[in-house]
């Protein structure tokens, strides 16, 4: 900054962190100072720099954790909200190496608990299903937990499948292309078994999608898919509906 920058230090700060990071000099994963030794060396107060890195990490540059510091954030996978996505395309958008690990494949009933988690009506799955749970990897880091239910009358042939080997998601959407699908987006904070899995702490702040996808009248797989906040975002475009334009009161120019 020059000297003839008038504006407020805090201000001066923050576009400078960003500069930094924006043009590769502070790359994903970079490990700040700590928050004292930053402020000394931009001669600010430590609150000052406090206020300049909270609004950093909020604007997503930076990540900020108790015990582990501040670092430069990874760029986030983005996602549009109607549609469903192969998450090997959202890991190769960041540039990244994808892998896919299965960790449980078993043929049961669901139990009431597991219902809720997939976002199911009490009631709604009462036969054997194919329950399936595995790890999307972006280069050897968990990108996305992803449990899934499958309606063995709806695919019969999911049994049979090696999904070691073929993602699931990627399989139905080859093999029963679908007629209706319904998400549910919350954010959640991920405990227990879900934390472990994502090698984040408990209460990491993550995004949770749940997915049912149905052929007619029938339900052909409820998912969950939970994805650490810092790393992915959803995207939506949209239009001003006619009658909401016309009902406005502005006339055209």
């Amino acid at each position: 900054m020059t000297k003839s920058d008038a504006r407020p230090r805090h201000s001066q700060i923050l576009d400078e962190i960003r500069a930094l990071i924006v043009e590769g000099h502070w790359p994903p994963g970079h490990q700040l100072a700590r928050e004292t030794e930053l402020a000394e060396q931009y001669g600010v107060s430590r609150m000052t720099m406090n206020k300049a890195l909270t609004q950093l990490a909020q604007e997503g540059f930076l990540i900020r954790r108790k015990r582990r510091g501040t670092v430069v954030a990874e760029a986030r996978s983005q996602s549009a909200v109607l549609e469903i996505n192969i998450v090997a395309d959202e890991v190769a958008a960041l540039g990244k190496r994808y892998a896919w690990q299965l960790l449980e494949s078993e043929t049961r009933t669901l139990a009431p608990f597991e219902l809720r988690l997939l976002g199911a009506q009490p009631g709604s799955v009462r036969d054997r299903v194919l329950v399936l749970q595995g790890l999307h990897y972006a280069d050897d880091a968990p990108f996305c937990l992803e449990t899934r239910a499958i309606n063995l009358a709806a695919a019969p042939d999911a049994e049979t499948v090696d999904f070691t080997v073929d993602v699931p998601g990627n399989w139905l959407l080859r093999s029963l292309p679908w007629t209706t699908a319904r998400h549910s987006v919350r954010a959640i904070n991920v405990t227990g078994d879900d934390a472990r899995l994502l090698d984040h702490a408990a209460g990491t702040a993550c995004l949770e999608i749940l997915r049912k996808t149905e052929i007619g009248d029938t339900w052909v797989t409820h998912a969950r898919l939970i994805y650490p906040g810092e790393t992915y975002q959803l995207t939506a475009e949209f239009e001003p509906r006619a009658d909401a334009v016309k009902g406005s009161g502005r006339t055209k120019p």
